[in-house]
């Protein structure tokens, strides 16, 4: 087992061309490295390439080889939990993926619609394996939904009888029913109501760093961000323009878009309008 949960360098990925669109190159000379244990967080506009990094680094993106145009490494090395991503296939980005726990973007959102709570919580175990037992399965659904502050009422409840927040939380419990080496979540706060999401974003931390697993936390928000990770990385239209510690890269901006999230931090500044994320409910929790 090696030390580092992550190192990329030099990482170019691209959208093959399909159908009417062009090839596109949305990451460029990506470096980083993640030691085991460590939280790190990643920031950027939309559009800047910071799903797309979730998509390949969460070898999601290798399993969809059959799919339309997925990303896919064109330069430099990804290694991740010790698995050269770029090559990665069969049993070995299987065995990866078991080790990773990923929530995309839009996870709330998406649930499998005729799935209650429990089910879609647990349904990772039993790809892993098939004989998990059940009992253990819904106690560990139930310890987590508690965690995430929800009610373990909700256990029996579908998708469409919760809040885009409640949602949400559901998503986030699932990514972490396997314990994960790695855990990257993807706007994990996405339509989570204020009142609880610096508790939810605190339980996700808690979690990893009580058994020294390591996260990639992706958020537009910095104050997100602030309490949860040693380092930030910011991405700008595909490119690395700062990274260290959240006061180091703030108090020296390098670049026009640091500058503006410094302004952000600035103490007195207005709050941090929220950044639009596709395909969320309509409403929040109450």
């Amino acid at each position: 087992m090696t030390d580092t949960a992550l190192a990329a360098s030099d990482l170019t990925i691209e959208y093959p061309a399909h159908s009417v669109s062009a090839a596109y190159t949305a990451v460029k000379g990506f470096s980083l490295t993640v030691q085991r244990g460590e939280i790190v967080g990643i920031v950027g506009s939309s559009g800047s390439g910071k799903s797309t990094l979730a998509e390949v680094i969460s070898g999601n993106s290798a399993s969809m080889r059959n799919r339309d145009a997925p990303p896919r490494i064109t330069g430099g090395s990804l290694s991740v939990l010790g698995y050269d991503v770029r090559h990665l296939r069969g049993k070995d980005l299987n065995r990866l993926t078991y080790s990773i726990g990923y929530l995309r973007q839009d996870a709330g959102a998406t649930l499998t619609s005729n799935l209650t709570v429990a089910e879609t919580i647990v349904e990772p175990l039993y790809l892993r394996d098939k004989h998990y037992d059940r009992h253990s399965a819904g106690l560990r659904a139930a310890i987590l939904l508690e965690s995430l502050m929800l009610p373990v009422g909700m256990l029996n409840q579908q998708p469409h009888e919760l809040s885009s927040g409640q949602r949400q939380r559901v998503a986030i419990a699932r990514a972490l029913i396997l314990e994960p080496e790695l855990l990257i979540v993807d706007e994990p706060t996405a339509g989570i109501d204020a009142s609880v999401r610096g508790q939810v974003i605190d339980e996700i931390t808690h979690q990893q760093r009580q058994r020294g697993a390591s996260a990639l936390i992706i958020s537009h928000d910095l104050e997100v961000l602030a309490r949860s990770v040693e380092r930030i990385l910011v991405l700008h239209e595909g490119v690395v323009i700062g990274l260290g510690s959240i006061e180091a890269v703030l108090t020296d901006p390098r670049h026009p878009y640091v500058e503006s999230l410094a302004r952000m931090m600035a103490p007195g500044a207005p709050p941090q309008a929220p950044e639009p994320v596709q395909n969320q409910g309509a409403h929040d929790e109450h």
